[in-house]
């Protein structure tokens, strides 16, 4: 009864309208009949300014948007802002963000994102953890292109600013939420809010837990197996038993504290808590069929076979030792402190950003999807592996932003932010037994091979930017920031743990590690090599904006932006320098910063009596010295093997148009659309490793060049206290490649084209004190991927965006306006 009844509701919706309503800062009525579209505030400029007369590409993504689209997190969110493309990490519950032409598709732990992650002005470094829940969140702004003035560490794509709810000093509440759904989802939320003293002091407590059987199935098929060498595992076959698989078990908390003793101070202390014990994505093996050019399929262990959905036909081992948890799953804990401390003045306002932040990932993952199974009930784990990593990051802003009153306005400051990693990853390559047979000391199914490495990193900058007002209509920002980079790498070569001292000990094994990170180059310093990499770097920014009307404004911006180098976390990989160090420190220098340098002009309008909005921007960004990830292939023990390299190896250019249009003809109805083209091309993509093809012909990754959505909602009164919401969604994403190969056009990996459609409808008290809500998603069952990697001469993986999914919500907002 309850699915027909979701379906049916889910129906409705998708016919009567077309997405989430546009909240109330959106859309407001203003008479009796209509409605007219209320001002949007950002702080896209570091102080509160109107949407439409900010002179740089910024979407804002409100309380109530957030609310009616249930989103799943904030990469859910990237329908509503155009060419901003969210995706996942392949093998990873990681945030693979990419905005005009450039994004990430690693997970390589020093590796600086192309568009960065902001929660309540502290950068998130970590992909791993960017996947942000939205519950209490007050709004979302999505800032396009460099930005290398006002936000944190510089950034080449652009940056997602994340805002949640300050405690009130004026509200007691309690507000409940409760969702079930489809493949055993069970997701609760909880904020509190109490007046501790009047207009003084305030605390808000935030809490949730999400829970779910995962919408994967363990069931990849495979066989016979051939073994190169004589193997158990040979003649082999079968398939998983079809258990579902990478479920979610996710706990959260925040605490926050808001102390304004007077008019002109505040003080915000946040406690943040994560603790995610979720299983491993589940990988699909996505293998060329019958294509011998990968060793997987010459081995009996490629793609499964035959017409099954991916969703059902994944593959994990869920095996624990040794060194490896992968039954464990990807278990993250983060623990965060952060201070936040406004003062104002009457020349302005003073702020400080003081944080600390914990972060301990533990991830065992299964790479292959594929499982072979020995007669006598041995898994072998064709490649399995844990990357865990400890990470601790110190941040301080300290910024002023001027409230003179006259034609002149400055915001300037100073930032600083501390980011140390201790990284292992522990590897089974229980394939090499098939191929080469086994290691002198023992199978490679059943022996460990440890590659660690260790960065400290700095990044400090000064930054200011004034805006002068030379008319009532005409406005002038110029602002500049200089930063300094310096990154101490520490790396060994892989090695197993009989190396570890330095020579080879074989009374010393991987049975005297608890974890791999008891691997450390902290603890076993022998062969291990020290790098030094420093940077410095300015960026500026110059805006003009001009205010034709109230209505019409029109804007121009030219900002150029940086990304940091990074060395990278496979470094050493294979141990391909033998006892040669000094080769081995020549080939992990850490990259060049790459640059952006970009130009867009947009426009601004707000007509039918404030009813329709319309923004378009036109851009054109060159990139130089881009950090290209090359697959390398190489040979171990004879086999085909391949380890990760980054070059400052291209330049490219990428030109786009972004719109989004708002509309409301009647009161109640609201419709949103936006879309975004962007055509990226490489100038030149030269590495000092010889390719087989010219890699400058491939496309630019992560870049599709169109994306697309179509949303709307209706929302009336059906009976006296109570509202009735239909809502519903059209969003498209083109085909983009994902990875690309060094050596051949096919090996490259693309995401493939996707349209999906979305619906809900909602019943609500006039009051927003309840609501009940049915939900679907990807109503069409589209069959679409959301990550994919060839791993050179052996397979290719891919991850799967969730099939279709119905579910209900409820939620309840208890308290009084003292």
């Amino acid at each position: 009864m309850m699915r027909q009844f979701l379906r049916c509701g889910a129906a409705l919706a998708a016919i009567a309208a077309a997405t989430p309503p546009l909240g109330a800062q959106e859309a407001q009525p203003s008479a009796p009949g209509g409605a007219e579209l209320a001002d949007i505030i950002v702080t896209a400029t570091r102080r509160e300014t109107d949407l439409q007369r900010t002179p740089i590409a910024v979407t804002a993504v409100g309380e109530a948007l957030i609310q009616q689209s249930s989103p799943r997190d904030i990469g859910d969110l990237s329908v509503f802002v155009p060419n901003f493309s969210a995706a996942r990490i392949t093998g990873f519950n990681a945030a693979s963000f990419a905005m005009r032409g450039v994004g990430q598709n690693n997970i390589i732990v020093y590796f600086e994102p192309s568009v960065a992650v902001l929660v309540d002005d502290f950068v998130m470094p970590s992909v791993q953890t960017q996947l942000l829940d939205t519950f209490d969140v007050a709004q979302v702004e999505v800032l396009r292109g460099p930005q290398g003035t006002l936000f944190g560490k510089n950034t080449t794509g652009g940056a997602v600013v994340v805002r949640t709810k300050r405690p009130d000093l004026s509200d007691n509440s309690l507000q409940l939420e409760l969702r079930a759904g489809d493949f055993g989802t069970v997701q609760a939320r909880a904020a509190a809010n109490a007046v501790l003293a009047r207009d003084t002091l305030a605390v808000r407590l935030v809490a949730g837990y999400d829970s779910s059987e995962g919408y994967m199935r363990n069931g990849a098929c495979y066989g016979p197996v051939v073994a190169f060498v004589p193997s158990k595992f040979a003649g082999a076959s079968g398939c998983g038993a079809g258990e579902r698989a990478g479920g979610e078990d996710i706990l959260f908390a925040r605490a926050k504290l808001l102390w304004a003793p007077v008019a002109s101070f505040s003080a915000q202390l946040q406690v943040e808590l994560i603790r995610d014990a979720s299983e491993s994505p589940v990988t699909v093996n996505d293998t060329p069929p019958g294509d011998a050019s990968f060793l997987f399929n010459l081995l009996g262990v490629g793609a499964t076979p035959g017409n099954r959905k991916p969703w059902e036909v994944g593959g994990t081992t869920k095996r624990n030792g040794p060194l490896i948890a992968v039954g464990r799953g990807h278990r993250i804990d983060v623990d965060g402190a952060y201070l936040a401390m406004d003062l104002a003045t009457d020349a302005g306002t003073f702020t400080s950003v003081s944080g600390f932040r914990r972060q301990r990932s533990r991830l065992g993952s299964t790479y292959p999807g594929t499982v072979p199974v020995a007669p006598d009930g041995e898994m072998l784990s064709l490649f399995d592996a844990n990357r865990d990593d400890d990470r601790e990051t110190w941040q301080q802003e300290l910024r002023f932003a001027s409230s003179f009153g006259g034609a002149v306005e400055l915001v300037a400051g100073g930032f600083h932010q501390q980011d140390d990693v201790d990284f292992c990853v522990s590897q089974l390559l229980g394939f090499l037994d098939l191929a080469s047979g086994p290691l002198p000391f023992g199978s490679w199914n059943n022996t460990p091979y440890l590659l660690c490495n260790a960065q400290k990193a700095r990044s400090t900058a000064i930054f200011a930017e004034l805006t002068w007002k030379a008319t009532d209509r005409l406005t002038l920002t110029a602002g500049g920031r200089y930063t300094w980079e310096r990154k101490t790498w520490r790396g060994r070569q892989q090695a197993f743990a009989q190396e570890l001292k330095g020579g080879f000990d074989p009374t010393f094994g991987w049975q005297n590690l608890a974890r791999p990170l008891d691997a450390s180059v902290y603890r076993f310093p022998a062969n291990v090599i020290e790098l030094d990499d420093r940077a410095e770097e300015p960026t500026w920014r110059v805006s003009l904006g001009f205010e034709a009307n109230p209505d019409l404004f029109f804007y121009g911006t030219y900002s150029r932006g940086f990304k940091a180098g990074a060395f990278n976390d496979q470094s050493g990989g294979f141990a391909p320098f033998g006892t040669d160090l000094a080769a081995f420190a020549e080939a992990a220098q850490a990259t060049r910063p790459e640059i952006a340098n970009s130009f867009e002009a947009g426009v601004k309008w707000t007509t039918l009596d404030r009813r329709a909005r319309l923004n378009v921007t036109g851009f054109f960004v060159e990139y130089s010295d881009m950090q290209r990830q090359i697959v390398v292939p190489i040979e171990v023990n004879g086999q085909p093997n391949q380890v990760t390299r980054f070059f400052n190896a291209a330049s490219a250019e990428v030109k786009g148009v972004e719109a989004e249009a708002t509309v409301v003809p009647l009161e109640g109805l609201s419709i949103r659309g936006v879309l975004g083209f962007q055509d990226g091309k490489y100038k030149e993509f030269k590495t000092p490793i010889p390719a087989g093809y010219d890699l400058a012909t491939a496309p630019l990754d992560r870049a599709p060049r169109w994306q697309w959505s179509i949303n709307g909602a209706w929302d009336v009164s059906i009976a006296s206290g109570i509202r009735l919401l239909l809502a519903g969604g059209v969003n498209y994403t083109a085909r983009n490649l994902f990875t690309q190969s060094i050596n051949d056009p096919a090996e490259n990996t693309f995401l493939n084209a996707r349209t999906l459609v979305d619906a809900s409808v909602t019943l609500a008290g006039d009051d927003d004190r309840w609501f009940v809500r049915g939900v679907g998603r990807n109503l069409t069952n589209k069959v679409y991927n959301v990550a994919s990697q060839t791993v050179g001469g052996l397979w290719t993986f891919s991850l799967y965006g969730p099939p279709r999914y119905f579910g209900v919500e409820a939620g309840v907002r208890l308290g009084r306006r003292r």
